[in-house]
């Protein structure tokens, strides 16, 4: 109940940007730039270079959405401290324009980069794999949902030192 009350007393600048102009046009442009990073690196072919393209965005977009907690201003005494990026984004709620649209983002990617890998197994499934990392975390079931080998809540570590 106090973090509910401390998060309504300060507007999140951590979260509020993703609603900003330009905010969208960035995932775009990473993808783009990522591309033709691969691209000219010789000795990558066309499909490689799609497929290192989706990972390297998956992983970045898992990394800075949904494995960081927290916040790096201390303006708000603590009151997004357990809290990643994605459910910190609009105050919570589901099924924003915001959410729907980084919803949308890696689901097309998947299917750009699986077009020009021509289907390949292999490309196919690590595809999958990511594509499934970075979109469960995303559902309205997962939120505040902690897979506990790979990061324990903060109250449990900090429970465990005591």
């Amino acid at each position: 109940m106090e973090h509910l009350s401390d998060q309504s007393a300060i507007p999140n600048l951590n979260a509020n940007w993703v609603n900003a102009k330009g905010a969208w046009v960035i995932h775009i442009v990473l993808i783009v730039a990522l591309k033709i990073f691969y691209s000219i690196i010789p000795g990558i072919q066309r499909d490689t270079s799609w497929f290192l393209t989706n990972i390297t965005y998956m992983f970045g977009s898992y990394l800075m959405f949904h494995w960081v907690r927290g916040i790096p201003f201390e303006f708000n005494a603590g009151a997004y401290d357990n809290l990643n990026m994605w459910e910190q984004m609009d105050n919570g709620e589901q099924f924003t324009p915001t959410k729907k649209y980084l919803l949308s983002v890696p689901i097309c990617l998947f299917l750009v980069s699986t077009h020009y890998t021509h289907y390949d197994l292999t490309y196919f499934t690590l595809n999958v794999m990511a594509l499934l990392g970075v979109i469960i975390p995303k559902l309205p079931w997962s939120h505040r949902l902690r897979v506990r080998f790979l990061s324990g809540s903060p109250d449990d570590r900090y429970l465990d030192e005591r």
